[in-house]
């Protein structure tokens, strides 16, 4: 695997070489090499007809994980969103024993798409995801891509490699993000930006973290700032707000410590192409007032 310190060449590295490399007698090579630098773009982007005031804003599913998941589809809608994030476990519908997850039956997906298609609800990521080894790496991204979602989410950062190779076959981004962390927890590191950074920075252009604003809350780390040190690398947010620093309620958006305000500027700066998924881990029962709160804190600042 070649980590981001490591002074291997990576694909990129190659192709330039071969491109100073290679004689003159050899130009019918550099338009092949040209587009196989094009065909490691992104991934196919989330269609604009779902933006917002200019953002792509819904509900990560786990607000609803009371609920069925063809229950969070409808009260993200009821909400104000038309986005949705999916995670693994969730119940597909009342009454049924199937659950969400990669390794759910063609029968439920299509069941799955057709309820978000009469909902009017877009699926754009599924996670938070682990992973145990590369073929289940390969098994989320495939399912992702059955799907048509725009990323997957996991904190399974010492699967880079699997990650990216999966990412490029699929064309599907990867967002590793983060929960709570400190110093004083060596062996979870995914909690600090620096590192990851240092994950994403010589990755494939699909690699990338989600923006998890109360989780660094959470961490006594600066959300905005966090923001910055990922510049670039930003596939999604997850949003929530915090009525403190470290462990505390999630409040919502403009009413905590989390400055939400000057973390959707920076975003703006950025040219953020993501989505933002409202997670309100809280009020479980009824939270759908707290969720349109959040959304409609959003789309009060024009992207």
């Amino acid at each position: 695997m070649r980590e981001p310190w490591s002074l291997t060449p990576g694909r990129g590295e190659v192709i330039a070489a071969a491109i100073i490399l290679t004689p003159m007698r050899f130009t019918p090579l550099l338009p092949l090499l040209s587009l196989a630098l094009l065909t490691t773009a992104v991934a196919d982007p989330i269609p604009e007809n779902l933006r917002q005031n200019g953002w792509f804003i819904g509900a990560q599913a786990y607000t609803f994980r009371e609920f069925s998941a063809f229950e969070a589809i409808a009260k993200t809608k009821e909400a104000g969103g038309n986005l949705i994030e999916f995670y693994p476990g969730q119940v597909l519908q009342p009454g049924s024993s199937e659950k969400v997850h990669h390794t759910m039956s063609d029968t439920a997906i299509t069941q799955l798409k057709a309820e978000l298609a009469r909902q009017g609800v877009h699926a754009v990521n599924y996670g938070v995801v682990g992973a145990r080894n590369p073929e289940e790496v390969r098994d989320i991204l495939a399912f992702a891509k059955k799907m048509g979602l725009y990323a997957v989410c996991t904190e399974s950062a010492e699967l880079v490699a699997a990650w990216e190779a999966a990412a490029k076959e699929f064309d599907i981004k990867v967002a590793f993000h983060e929960h709570g962390g400190s110093m004083s927890k060596p062996n979870y590191k995914v909690w600090h930006p620096l590192y990851v950074r240092g994950v994403v920075e010589s990755r494939d252009p699909r690699i990338g973290a989600c923006a998890d604003l109360g989780h660094w809350a959470t961490s006594h780390l600066t959300p905005v700032e966090c923001l910055r040190i990922l510049s670039g690398r930003i596939v999604s947010v997850h949003l929530k707000d915090k009525a403190a620093v470290g462990n505390s309620p999630v409040v919502v958006s403009g009413t905590g410590v989390v400055d939400v305000a000057a973390c959707l500027e920076e975003l703006k700066q950025q040219k953020f192409d993501g989505h933002i998924s409202v997670e309100h881990e809280a009020d479980w029962k009824d939270s759908v007032p707290q969720v349109r709160a959040h959304m409609d804190f959003v789309k009060a600042r024009p992207k």
